[in-house]
C-alpha cells in the first residue's frame, strides 16, 4: 500500500502563474493538499509538475520501455506519448502489445498510440501490416489514447479510403490524431489538417510552423539525437505558447542518458522566454491535448512532480509518479525487471559480390547521390560523375561519395544499392538494424567487403548495430525485434557511445552517424532516400534511377 508523505518546498503552480513557498501532501499516489505559507525560499528547492516528452520512439533509444524508463525519470520525465511504429512494422500489434505490458511493469506513465502507418509506404518491405480493423482493436481493446503519426499524407491530401478509414475511427473514437507532414504548407497543409491531423513534430522552418498553427495545428518542438528543430522554432513559445509542446522523437541511449526535455525547458528559459510558457509546453499542454492522467501539482491530482535545485538548471532532485519516487539525485530508483525476447528475422549472410553496381559498359556516368544533412531528416539530391573501374561504379572516399545499401530482413533478397555523400567515412563501413520504418538494414561504406562484413554481423545476431573495418567487426546485439535490447540501460549506453565513436574514428563527422543512417531509409521525409526495393524520390513519391 502506499505511504503519506509531506514535502516542503517553493510550489511552482502552472496553472495560476504563481511560485510560493509551501507543503505539498501526499495520500495513496494523489495528493492530498497543498498549503501556501508565503514568500519564495531562497534555500528551498523548487517543486513543479513532472514533464512529458510529447512525441517519442521508445525503440529509438535501443531500449525496451522499463529501461527507458529508468533513463527518463533521472531527467524529471513522468509520462511519455509514445508512438511504437517501429516495432509495429516488425511485429504488428503484437509487437505494440510487447511494449504496453513491458511499460506496465515500471511505475512510469506510457501513453502508447495506434500506429496509423503500418507499413509506412506500400515502396519497401516490411515484416507486419495493421489495417483500419486492426487500429479500431488497439482503441476498443487495448484503450490507446490517439491515433500516431499519419505519415502518409499524400494518401490523407488525396483521400485514400483506407487512410481516411483509419482517421475515421480515431475521431469517431474522440481520439487525437497526430500528424507528420515535413515542408507541407499553403492548400496541402490547410487539406491535411482538415481532415482531422492535429499536430506536428516535423516542421523545420518558423514559417511552416506558422502556416500549420494558421490552419489549427498544435507544433511539438523536437530535439533528437539527429533531427534538431528546437533553433529554427523557439519563437512560438513567445508568439503561441498554447499551441506548442516539446518531444525528444528519437533519442539514442547515449543520448538519453545526457538529457531529454530538461534540456528544452533549461535552454528555452536561459534564451528569456517566460518560465510558465516554457512549463506549460513541457508539463500542461500534452496532458490537455492527449486527456492523460497525469498530475499538473493541483490538490486530487496524481502525485506526478519532481524536485528541482533551481529555475535555471533544472537539475532534477527527485522524481515522483503516482506518489513513488523514482528517481533520487540523478539515480534511478526504479528496479530493473526480466523482458522476453520477441523478433521477426529471416535472411541469409550477403557477400561482396552482392554490393556492386554495374555501369553497364560506360565510363563516364552520373548519378543521383542521397545528399544527408547533419541534424536534419530530410535530404538533397546530389548529381555526380561517377567514379568507374572495370565496369563497376566505385565509391569515392576524396569526393565523399559513399556507397549505401538496404538489405530487407524479413525474407532473402537482392540488397539495395546507391550512393550517399556527407558521412565521411575514409574507410570501413557501418550497418543498423534500427532503420526507420520497416528496420530492414541500412549500411554505408567505402568497400563492399567491409558493408558485406558488417551487414553479416546484424544478420548473425538477427539485429544490431556493428562498425567493420580491417577485417575487424563490432557489434551492438539488439536482439528485441531487431531494434532492442532487454540488457541494462547504462551498459548499453556504453557499447553505443564506443560503437559511435568507432564509427567517426573511420571519418565521420556527423553529431550522430547512426541515428542519421537510420533515417536514410525514411521514405516519407523529402527529398532522396532509399529503401530495400531502389532509390526514392520523396517530393514526387515515387521511385527514380540511379543513373541521370
Amino acid at each position: 500500500m502506499l505511504q503519506g508523505f509531506q514535502i516542503e518546498g517553493n510550489i511552482v503552480d502552472i496553472i495560476r502563474k504563481k511560485i510560493y513557498y509551501g507543503l505539498v501532501t501526499v495520500s495513496n499516489g494523489r495528493i492530498e493538499s497543498i498549503n501556501n505559507y508565503g514568500a519564495v525560499s531562497s534555500s528551498a528547492c523548487y517543486i513543479l509538475p513532472g514533464f512529458i516528452d510529447s512525441h517519442v520512439h521508445i525503440e529509438s533509444s535501443m531500449l525496451v520501455p522499463s529501461e527507458f524508463a529508468r533513463i527518463a525519470v533521472c531527467h524529471g520525465t513522468v509520462a511519455t506519448v509514445s508512438d511504437p511504429h517501429e516495432i509495429a512494422n516488425v511485429l504488428g500489434i503484437k509487437g505494440i502489445r510487447y511494449m504496453i505490458e513491458n511499460g506496465r511493469k515500471v511505475p512510469f506513465k506510457f501513453y502508447f498510440g495506434a500506429s496509423s502507418c503500418v507499413p509506412a509506404t506500400s515502396f519497401e518491405t516490411s515484416g507486419a501490416e495493421i489495417d483500419a480493423g486492426g487500429i479500431r482493436e488497439l482503441f476498443e481493446k487495448d484503450k490507446l489514447k490517439y491515433l500516431s503519426e499519419m505519415m502518409n499524407y499524400p494518401g490523407v491530401i488525396n483521400r485514400d479510403p483506407e487512410v481516411m478509414e483509419k482517421i475515421k475511427i480515431a475521431r469517431e473514437l474522440g481520439k487525437p490524431v497526430d500528424g507528420h507532414a515535413p515542408g507541407l504548407r499553403g492548400e496541402d497543409a490547410r487539406r491535411y489538417i482538415e481532415a482531422g491531423i492535429s499536430t506536428d513534430h516535423e516542421c523545420f522552418t518558423l514559417e511552416e510552423a506558422l502556416d500549420k498553427i494558421k490552419y489549427g495545428m498544435k507544433i511539438i518542438i523536437r530535439e533528437g539525437s539527429a533531427a534538431k528543430n528546437f533553433q529554427a522554432l523557439h519563437p512560438l513559445i513567445r508568439l503561441h505558447p498554447d499551441k506548442i509542446m516539446f518531444c525528444s522523437d528519437d533519442k539514442h541511449p547515449d543520448d538519453l542518458i545526457k538529457g531529454q526535455i530538461d534540456k528544452i525547458v533549461s535552454r528555452s528559459v536561459a534564451m528569456g522566454y517566460d518560465l510558465f510558457d516554457v512549463l506549460g509546453a513541457a508539463c500542461m499542454n500534452p496532458v490537455i491535448h492527449y486527456k492523460l492522467d497525469v498530475g499538473l501539482l493541483r490538490e486530487k491530482d496524481p502525485a506526478d512532480f519532481i524536485l528541482v535545485n533551481n529555475l535555471t538548471d533544472f537539475k532534477v532532485l527527485k522524481t515522483y509518479i503516482n506518489g513513488i519516487q523514482t528517481s533520487n539525485e540523478g539515480k534511478s530508483l526504479i528496479d530493473r525487471v526480466d523482458a522476453e525476447v520477441i523478433n521477426n528475422f529471416n535472411l541469409e549472410e550477403t557477400s561482396s559480390e552482392d554490393f556492386k553496381i554495374k555501369s553497364n559498359g560506360r565510363d563516364k556516368v552520373l548519378i543521383r547521390v542521397i545528399d544527408a544533412i547533419d541534424g536534419q531528416l530530410i535530404t538533397g539530391e546530389y548529381h555526380y560523375y561517377a567514379k568507374v573501374n572495370n565496369d563497376e561504379i566505385l565509391s569515392s572516399v576524396e569526393n565523399d561519395i559513399l556507397k549505401i545499401a538496404v538489405i530487407q530482413r524479413y525474407s532473402n533478397s537482392v540488397p539495395s544499392v546507391g550512393f550517399i555523400r556527407n558521412f565521411g567515412l575514409k574507410k570501413g563501413a557501418i550497418a543498423s538494424c534500427v532503420a526507420h520504418d520497416s528496420h530492414n538494414i541500412i549500411a554505408v561504406g567505402v568497400s563492399d567487403e567491409d558493408l558485406s562484413n558488417a551487414v553479416n554481423a546484424i544478420i548473425k545476431n538477427k539485429g544490431g548495430i556493428s562498425v567493420s573495418s580491417d577485417g575487424k567487426t563490432t557489434l551492438l546485439p539488439l536482439p528485441v525485434a531487431g531494434i532492442m535490447t532487454n540488457q541494462d540501460a547504462y551498459s548499453v549506453a556504453e557499447l553505443y557511445t564506443r560503437i559511435d565513436n568507432e564509427a567517426k574514428k573511420l571519418g565521420s563527422q556527423l553529431h550522430s552517424p547512426f541515428m542519421t543512417l537510420s533515417f536514410m531509409g525514411l521514405l516519407v521525409i523529402p527529398k532522396l532516400k532509399i529503401s530495400d526495393k531502389g532509390l526514392f524520390d520523396g517530393e514526387k513519391f515515387k521511385f527514380t534511377e540511379i543513373f541521370l
